[in-house]
């Protein structure tokens, strides 16, 4: 049990181990057209297939479909290995399956990058390592950006594009058994603005006299006319006008 590792909901440790000799056994049943012995074949590399997974350090929603197209990838190395050239079997499989990934997550992805950003994002990452490697600080973007002669903006706008997308619902900061999410650390201008409106809006209505409250709750919240309001309170229908009029124009006055 010490030994489990679960990957994509596969226990590692249940796996079978194939020897060489076991394995170039398989190849050449497999190039006979031994159908039992590549489903055999397959399940003895299916530890391959998870072990370059884990180079990719992706998201656990994404890892299962990941694995399936590792395990296509597996499934062509095996189909295009040419047993004759006394190659090992992994050395010509790892290429094949990093690159079938490869091209399923950037097909997959859901921002699209063009090449260019992509190039300028992989150069601003040597740049950055060979930096390390002369400094003990971390380099900062206008560090990168010097080194390769590129403009600030643009190294920025590369190194953002390749950023994978978090969702709002990501844990940034967990403490005493509350979870702080990304949507949490975020302003909501529109919502703010409307809570100072309503709490302006409020106070302007509290200084209003009696009848002028209720001449505005009975027109806008009960959809009254004036003649329905005048007859109600027992004022006349212009009396009822100038008082509407009044308080209107003191609140869009304070708001």
């Amino acid at each position: 049990m010490a030994n489990k590792v679960v990957i994509c909901g596969i226990d590692t440790s249940t796996l079978p181990k194939c020897t060489k000799e076991k394995s170039d056994e398989l190849l050449r049943e497999i190039k006979n057209g031994n159908s039992a012995a590549q489903d055999e074949f397959i399940m003895y590399n299916m530890r391959l297939v998870l072990s370059i997974i884990q180079r990719f350090n992706l998201k656990t929603e994404i890892a299962d479909d990941v694995f399936q197209v590792g395990m296509i990838g597996l499934i062509k190395s095996i189909e295009n290995f040419d047993i004759s050239l006394g190659v090992k079997f992994s050395t010509y499989a790892v290429p094949m399956i990093i690159g079938e990934i490869r091209r399923f997550l950037r097909d997959n992805n859901a921002v699209k990058v063009s090449r260019s950003l992509r190039d300028i994002a992989y150069k601003a990452m040597q740049a950055k390592q060979e930096l390390l490697k002369s400094s003990a600080t971390d380099p900062t973007i206008d560090d990168i950006a010097r080194a390769l002669e590129i403009p600030v903006k643009d190294v920025a706008c590369a190194l953002d594009a390749i950023s994978e997308p978090i969702s709002l619902y990501d844990t940034v900061y967990t403490g005493e058994g509350d979870n702080m999410l990304v949507m949490d650390q975020i302003k909501d201008i529109e919502t703010e603005n409307n809570l100072i409106e309503q709490t302006v809006l409020r106070d302007a209505l509290s200084n209003l006299g009696d009848r002028e409250k209720q001449i505005l709750f009975l027109r806008y919240y009960d959809g009254k006319t004036q003649t329905e309001i005048s007859e109600e309170i027992g004022i006349s229908q212009a009396q009822v006008s100038r008082l509407e009029k009044n308080a209107i124009a003191y609140i869009k006055n304070i708001v």
